[in-house]
């Protein structure tokens, strides 16, 4: 692929430097991939440090465990401070990088600022979401010096798509999808089996898993309207929802449940920081997003565990489920069941073959030492300065 070469070409260089600045260190789907792609790259041929907005956040301690040098310059959420400005370029004369990488709008701003100042010469973007988010003046100023960075990093095409239509002219677009650890996400039948006894779920019990945190654009109503209706041709059917927000304090997502009457095949697991577990305990994991989706770590996650996945046609969810599994039409419950029912009225041997497939495809093309050597053939390429790094894949 275009810029492969480049990587090869300049494999003996020195070693090349990179300063990641991203907003914040809070568990995100960002802020993993730049964790595991600072920790996890090639130490003889790149240094990463990692440099937050704010503060180390949840994620800080781990980054900092592995090694990698953390530093944070104290700036409050949606808070101008010039002295934060001062403080990034006192860690860029600290490490001299070859390549400053910013991760989310503000980020992108303040590492563009930097650029106009002289402070780095190399700089790249990477964009992750599909949602408005920040203000409309921090957008528009984005989009107006979208061709500044030597590149825009998507993690997703439809965030391509969204970021064109609200102006983006980028000189190049490179998509690197995120990348997972497909030793961490893997089969184990008899780990599935004991995380259903300690869920208290039983063997004959058909399991739908959505792993989606309490918030519109995860449509929670639709998730439940089809289990209702699945629940009606599948009286073994039980629904096990993880994330921040799915617990019983959450009066608005219970009466969502009763409403639906199936509040005895519904699971509440809340927040779970154990989700490599969670995911084999189920036949089938869902998304029933409404919008805002890029890309859902949580399916390629769950296909790395050879669990099949049905969701909404929404983001990159059929580019990463292929024939796989399903996808269906948002805020349809009538055809998210339907996509339910064309797993589940496969024979045991069948599904597994769809689950064994599932795995193939996230080992295939998503594997994160995959994904690693092409943010590294990127950084070559544009450090060495002579590589044409046309089109949106590297």
């Amino acid at each position: 692929m275009p810029g492969h070469w480049c990587g090869l070409l300049y494999k003996h260089r020195a070693m090349l430097t990179v300063v990641h600045l991203i907003t914040g260190l809070e568990t995100g789907g960002a802020e993993g991939m730049l964790a595991r792609l600072a920790s996890g790259g090639d130490r003889g041929r790149f240094r990463h440090v990692v440099v937050s907005m704010t503060g180390p956040g949840t994620m800080g301690a781990s980054i900092a465990a592995a090694g990698v040098p953390l530093r944070g310059l104290g700036i409050r959420r949606n808070v101008p401070d010039p002295v934060g400005l001062l403080r990034l370029r006192r860690v860029l004369r600290e490490f001299r990088p070859d390549i400053l990488q910013t991760w989310l709008y503000h980020a992108d701003l303040l590492g563009s600022v930097a650029r106009r100042l002289g402070w780095t010469r190399r700089l790249i973007w990477n964009v992750r979401s599909t949602e408005t988010i920040g203000s409309a003046v921090v957008r528009r100023l984005l989009a107006r010096w979208s061709a500044l960075p030597d590149a825009v990093i998507v993690n997703s095409l439809a965030g391509q798509r969204f970021h064109e239509a609200l102006g983006y002219r980028p000189r190049r677009w490179m998509h690197i999808p995120n990348g997972f650890d497909t030793t961490a996400f893997s089969v184990d039948a008899e780990a599935g089996r004991r995380q259903r006894a300690a869920l208290g779920i039983g063997d004959g019990a058909f399991v739908i898993l959505l792993p989606a945190r309490y918030h519109p654009m995860k449509d929670h109503a639709t998730f439940l309207g089809a289990a209702a209706h699945f629940a009606r041709a599948r009286p073994e059917a039980r629904f096990v929802m993880a994330g921040h927000g799915m617990e019983r304090g959450n009066s608005a997502l219970m009466e969502l449940i009763a409403a639906q009457g199936i509040g005895d095949r519904v699971l509440l697991l809340g927040e779970r920081r154990d989700l490599a577990t969670i995911y084999l305990a189920a036949d089938v994991v869902t998304l029933s997003s409404a919008f805002g989706e890029g890309f859902p770590n949580v399916l390629a996650e769950a296909m790395s565990c050879g669990i099949p996945c049905v969701a909404t046609d929404i983001g990159d969810s059929a580019e990463i489920i292929g024939d796989t599994g399903a996808i269906v039409p948002p805020r349809d419950p009538a055809a998210l069941a339907a996509g339910w029912e064309k797993l589940a009225g496969l024979p045991d041997d069948e599904r597994q073959e769809r689950g064994a497939a599932a795995r193939a495809r996230i080992v295939e093309r998503y594997d994160l030492a995959v994904i690693i050597a092409r943010y590294e053939a990127l950084y070559e390429a544009i450090a060495a300065g002579l590589c044409r790094l046309s089109g949106s894949t590297v």
